[in-house]
């Protein structure tokens, strides 16, 4: 399996209202999206497993909008998010319905209906869950830049394939993609002239600090605006 324990700590408190954008259907799934449908640039968000509704994935959408890029956050779990409060849920059938897998194959319609609309260059990042499904989008030429955050489990031959500019943001504190494994993506990716990468391994936090925050700890806040600032200016410089 790869996707561990630790991708399913710190559930957020889900919002089917929060954010400045709006939820309509998009390339087949329901979505979030906000900023400008006349923006030739646009940003694909892939949720970790706790789905789109989550209100510091949206916050975050709203931000990487106002920077000029059109943003869409897909629902890929089909109204069915991990729901630990749920006494009937079952991690590995959860996993078995919502593979990273099928998250891909989800994606490409997304994608298409963004070029259809007339944009012309996409970025994508991904959080945990996401982060595997980013990683796969990166073998393509379907995207311009991506951005991988503390992912699920990633092997060598994962990352072998990337063509596109790829930046890695890890925690120090992380069985799921220990720091030295992320070190060793950065090294595998640098030997590739063709395209930019970048690895960041980020102090004192734990896998999934960008999204599950809390917010009342503004040691935790910066770390997460850190590293939301860090992809951000990725997408500012590669996606154009």
């Amino acid at each position: 399996m790869s996707t561990s324990a630790a991708c399913f700590e710190n559930p957020p408190t889900l919002s089917s209202t929060y954010g400045q954008g709006t939820v309509l259907e998009f390339g087949g799934l329901k979505t979030y999206v906000t900023g400008s449908t006349e923006s030739k640039l646009a940003v694909l968000l892939v949720s970790d497993v706790f789905g789109y509704e989550n209100p510091n994935l949206r916050k975050l959408a709203d931000q990487v909008a106002a920077a000029g890029f059109f943003v869409v956050v897909p629902d890929f779990f089909y109204g069915d998010p991990v729901n630990l409060d749920n006494p009937q849920f079952d991690r590995e059938s959860w996993l078995k319905d919502h593979s990273k897998e099928k998250g891909y194959e989800d994606a490409k319609p997304v994608l298409a209906a963004l070029k259809s609309q007339g944009v012309s260059a996409i970025g994508a990042a991904g959080f945990c869950w996401g982060g595997n499904v980013v990683a796969k989008l990166a073998k393509s030429d379907d995207i311009k830049a991506a951005v991988i955050l503390h992912p699920g489990r990633l092997a060598d031959e994962d990352i072998h394939e990337v063509k596109v500019h790829t930046a890695i943001l890890g925690a120090e504190i992380d069985k799921t993609s220990p720091p030295e494994q992320l070190k060793q993506f950065g090294e595998i990716l640098s030997v590739k002239s063709e395209f930019d990468s970048f690895v960041k391994i980020f102090p004192g936090v734990a896998h999934g600090w960008t999204m599950r925050y809390n917010a009342e700890d503004e040691s935790a806040v910066k770390s997460a605006e850190e590293a939301h600032l860090d992809m951000l200016n990725w997408f500012t410089k590669y996606v154009k």
